[in-house]
């Protein structure tokens, strides 16, 4: 397959001549690596094995990073956590990981952010934590090439109501600074899937895979896949298939049969947004709490302040949070807040499921390699499963699973994707130079130029090719001025939006940055998309109504007390590409 000027745009026509290589696959010669799972690990997994020159395809039964891969805490980091159980090794891969992303892969995507480390105790817990943030820093300064990120520094009571004037005055005797990285993961995973298609990899959304197939001999060949955009079902050949599919492992996995593979049990994570202006402060939080590390996060226009841990039993597809969550985060924040928060602050939540690998692998499982964070393993031979693993090690994890999937071929096409840099990445200073005469042109603040540069880095060329052809394209939206009408008409022509849903939720953020969910907004933004994805007024108003419907399920789920009578509530609104059913099968 040549990938001699393959385009990195994702449109409904790319996504159907990928569709048509998955069927030739069936007749012809098969795919080198079939990957399930259009999460931040599956997005990895695609870039890592096309950049070795391997046939490769992914799909994703909904939208790029729908489950959880659009739901953390959009934090790029090390784990500090994980130095209390002394896996100094997993620290300073993330660490390594951490930085590799600032200053190469990803400089226009992940962004440093400081935090600070409250501090209780006067003496003893300024030296203990001090010494814990001293090892976090040394891992990090170990890791190869220039650091990234400043050095902590120790913070007196003085100095930590400079940085955070609303934190309480008897809350902490002082605190300790540290440095991390924020990301926006959705947009992540999108230039990730861009990225692997620049390089030749196929990419369908709203793909579900429906069984796996197997050869003669018992080994996974293949799949078949249903499109749920047409219904239509047919088979693809590989001689890889790869299931990174998070917390749908085991469902994944029992669409081969047997008994085997990984156990992964799903947790839930919620977090709140409130405006910038609404908490006096330069720096974030770090909180411990009984159940979970509470952070407050300065991000964009807004803080973001999560997150919570607890089981999640109920269908995978659509958590929520709930009462009780919003009500657990706005107590623990104000714990330690001068001014304490209300729900009336708060413009937007969102919940996700962590994928919670369980020790040990089921009977028959072959040959798994373990990390504290991730195990690759076999359940059947064609079949690699990777699972767990935090966003921040979403290269490691690849390079992990395509090397156990290849075995012994593997070292003959080693990974490269260290040096591999996501589009966006190349050329970014220069388009920073550029930025104040783009402002100059078209108007723009320099808060909107950094917006801009954060999301689409060097492609941000593109954005202004769309003004100068168009210059209503140049202004923001009526009722969502923090996005230009090009980003809108961008996601659609480069960003493989299918339904107005995929914009408001991963896109953009309108679904939680601003207080109606981006209700106001959709009237604009649903005519943008109906002019670039040819929708007729029918289907323009149906798209519409099916997102209104969502948002107002979610905005009533969190006046429940519980995930299950959340749960009913937000089942009500219906699913624009319902899952196909696999009760049936296998």
């Amino acid at each position: 397959m040549s990938t001699t000027g393959t385009s990195s745009k994702l449109t409904p026509q790319s996504r159907e001549r990928s569709l048509e290589v998955l069927r030739g696959s069936a007749q012809g010669d098969p795919l080198d690596v079939l990957v399930i799972g259009g999460g931040v690990t599956g997005a990895g997994i695609a870039l890592d094995a096309v950049t070795r020159g391997l046939t490769t395809a992914i799909v994703e039964s909904q939208d790029w990073a729908s489950g959880t891969s659009s739901r953390s805490s959009k934090l790029v980091h090390g784990g500090l956590r994980y130095l209390q159980m002394l896996d100094f090794h997993l620290v300073h891969e993330a660490l390594t990981e951490r930085d590799l992303l600032i200053n190469k892969l990803a400089p226009h995507l992940v962004r440093p952010v400081s935090f600070l480390y409250p501090l209780e105790h006067r003496v003893w817990e300024r030296g203990y934590v001090g010494a814990g943030v001293m090892l976090y820093d040394t891992l990090a300064s170990l890791a190869p090439g220039k650091r990234a990120l400043p050095f902590h520094k120790h913070v007196t009571r003085k100095g930590m109501e400079r940085l955070f004037p609303d934190l309480r005055h008897d809350a902490a005797v002082g605190a300790i600074r540290y440095w991390d990285g924020t990301v926006d993961d959705a947009r992540l995973v999108s230039t990730l899937i861009r990225t692997a298609a620049s390089y030749g990899a196929q990419a369908a959304s709203r793909t579900q895979v429906v069984e796996l197939t197997k050869d003669a001999g018992g080994r996974v060949d293949g799949a078949v896949l249903t499109d749920l955009e047409t219904g239509e079902t047919f088979p693809v050949k590989a001689r890889n298939v790869i299931n990174a599919t998070g917390v749908w492992t085991e469902e994944t996995e029992s669409l081969a049969g047997g008994t085997g593979g990984l156990q992964v049990l799903a947790s839930k994570g919620v977090h709140i947004v409130v405006p910038r202006d609404r908490i006096k402060g330069k720096a974030g939080l770090i909180l411990q709490t009984e159940k979970s590390v509470l952070f407050v996060i300065p991000w964009s226009r807004y803080w973001v302040i999560g997150t919570t841990d607890t089981p999640w039993t109920q269908e995978l597809q659509h958590p929520v949070a709930t009462a009780a969550d919003i009500d657990y985060i706005l107590a623990h924040a104000n714990a330690v807040l001068a001014d304490p928060l209300t729900r009336d602050d708060i413009i937007g939540t969102w919940a996700g499921l962590r994928p919670l690998l369980q020790p040990g692998t089921k009977e028959g499982t072959s040959s798994a390699k373990v990390s504290r964070e991730h195990t690759v393993a076999s359940p059947v031979p064609g079949l690699t499963v990777i699972a767990g693993g935090k966003l921040t090690t979403y290269r490691v994890m690849a390079e992990d699973a395509v090397d156990f999937a290849l075995g012994e071929g593997a070292k003959a096409r080693p990974s490269i994707t260290a040096n591999v840099p996501l589009l966006g990445a190349v050329g970014l200073e220069v388009q920073r130079n550029w930025g104040r005469r783009h402002a100059a042109t078209y108007g723009w603040t320099p808060a909107l130029v950094d917006h801009l540069l954060h999301r689409y880095g060097s492609l941000v060329t593109d954005i202004v090719t769309l003004c100068q052809d168009d210059p209503s394209m140049a202004k923001p939206l009526e009722h969502a001025p923090a996005y230009l009408r090009a980003e809108i008409a961008y996601a659609v022509s480069h960003e493989g939006v299918l339904h107005l849903e995929d914009i408001l939720l991963h896109r953009t953020r309108l679904n939680y940055e601003v207080s109606d969910r981006g209700l106001a907004a959709l009237e604009e933004i649903s005519q943008i998309a109906a002019a670039g994805l040819g929708w007729d007024e029918e289907t323009r108003l149906a798209e519409v109504a099916a997102y209104t419907s969502r948002a107002n399920a979610e905005a009533a789920a969190e006046e429940q007390p519980d995930d299950a009578s959340a749960e009913v509530v937000r089942l009500a609104a219906h699913d624009v590409s319902p899952l196909a059913d696999l009760s049936t099968t296998s």
